[in-house]
């Protein structure tokens, strides 16, 4: 008998070191030193540990972060929680509009309060308040890079979220050799040194000096087509303002004064309008396309709910270790600074992840969807020869690519897997091929 039970366990040890042989050998194919390569690969169902390397070892997580962080703000705030955008008005005829910081605003929703209010016979209010208390006014994450401020993927975010935060500007040619034109969409307080040249190619980069003057644009480069480039908006407040004037006045309401800031009193005051967007917008928004600024918003507005105050990133991360906890995931080696996973400073490991997907899963089996399949999202021009089989997050910061999530393997298993490679000394484009044939190898060996 103890020959049989011994022989039962060679077999399962030989089958196990054949599984791990693939995806060995993948690693051994890549130029991509070993040593930075983190993996773990778990049964869905079971939680027993298929593959693993590197696994307890702390690394940026980059944007899968998002996958954990998603899941603790739906946690917090319900899946039927909307974003809502109020106006009030009081006894004493004055309005108040309270911000829920809602990221999807667009400035013809404020053109439709201010309407909603004309409509209602409001016509000349004697102040106009708004409380923006809803998240505090820190507008970008700890270890966020400040030389990387006019990237579109990372505009500021705060209570007075408005068209995506973001400024488009067009360049367009002229004749040939001469400077191209330059204008935004809508008024915003810019001024733009034109260093661009009408020629054959478009090559445009735009710059400025913060400390300097942030309101001035270095526009270089040449164009010979019509360039549409999106840029973050310096001062969100201040954007915000202007398109409220803008809609107060397209719409006629006698008001000429400031804006000042309140909290919105519990008594003496009735809605006249209000704007809402459905909490689901966010989560395909967070986790097929990848959206910092969305992400940064809800994770806030998560911890301003949890701890019952203005919502801060310090409280949304206690938010999140407490969920973890109650999903029994072990927080002990991890640190977490912000919901995106922009920042460097933000530390786990590839166990902590598998761990965090299977518990979110068997907590709620709805949670694998919301995952970008192959063609989708973040993954739409990769892994197509995976199909549905594939649910995947994925993630990049410089010098760390990153990807987590859920594989239907041939053999009938859902696994989960978590793969984060940080080498200097690599591609993107070799560290993502490399994602690919390391889940290839999951799917065929397991």
């Amino acid at each position: 008998m103890k020959k049989f039970i011994n022989l039962i366990f060679a077999v399962i040890i030989t089958v196990s070191a054949a599984n791990a042989t693939s995806i060995n050998k993948t690693l051994s194919n890549s130029n991509i030193n070993k040593a930075a390569v983190s993996i773990s690969v778990k049964d869905a169902e079971t939680g027993k540990i298929l593959y693993e390397l590197n696994s307890d070892k702390p690394v940026p997580p980059a944007s899968t972060l998002k996958a954990v962080s998603i899941a603790a703000v739906i946690n917090e705030l319900g899946k039927d929680y909307n974003f809502s955008t109020e106006l009030y008005k009081n006894t004493n005829n004055e309005l108040i509009l309270k911000l829920g910081a809602d990221p999807f605003l667009k400035s013809v929703d404020l053109k439709n309060l201010i309407r909603t209010a004309k409509e209602k016979n409001i016509t000349a209010p004697k102040s106009f308040f708004i409380d923006d208390t809803i998240i505090d006014k820190t507008e970008w994450g700890e270890g966020w890079q400040w030389d990387d401020d006019l990237n579109p993927l990372m505009p500021k975010f705060s209570s007075y979220n408005l068209d995506n935060n973001l400024l488009k500007i067009f360049v367009q040619p002229t004749f040939a050799g001469a400077p191209a034109e330059i204008k935004t969409d809508i008024f915003y307080p810019t001024t733009f040194v034109n260093l661009t040249t009408t020629g054959k190619t478009n090559n445009i980069e735009i710059s400025r000096n913060n400390n300097i003057a942030p309101d001035v644009l270095n526009v270089t480069g040449t164009v010979s087509k019509r360039q549409q480039i999106e840029i973050p908006i310096n001062y969100p407040k201040r954007y915000f303002i202007i398109r409220l004037e803008d809609a107060i006045s397209c719409e006629d309401l006698e008001y000429y004064g400031n804006f000042t800031n309140i909290k919105l009193p519990d008594r003496n005051i009735y809605e006249v309008a209000k704007i809402t967007n459905p909490i689901e917008k966010a989560v395909e928004e967070i986790m097929q396309k990848s959206n910092n600024m969305v992400a940064e918003t809800v994770f806030k507005i998560a911890g301003g709910h949890y701890a019952e105050k203005t919502g801060t990133t310090k409280d949304a991360v206690k938010m999140l270790l407490n969920y973890c906890n109650k999903l029994n995931v072990d927080t002990e080696n991890i640190k977490i600074v912000d919901g995106s996973g922009v920042s460097k400073n933000n530390l786990v490991t590839a166990d902590f992840m598998t761990a965090f997907l299977i518990a979110q899963y068997k907590n709620d089996k709805s949670y694998k969807d919301s995952f970008a399949s192959a063609g989708e999202g973040t993954l739409k021009d990769r892994m197509l020869y995976f199909k549905d089989n594939l649910r995947a997050k994925t993630g990049t910061l410089c010098n760390v690519s990153a990807i987590t999530g859920f594989i239907q393997t041939g053999k009938g298993k859902l696994a989960v897997f978590d793969i984060m490679i940080n080498d200097p000394n690599s591609n993107n484009s070799d560290k993502k091929m490399l994602e690919d044939y390391i889940i290839r190898a999951i799917q065929t060996s397991y």
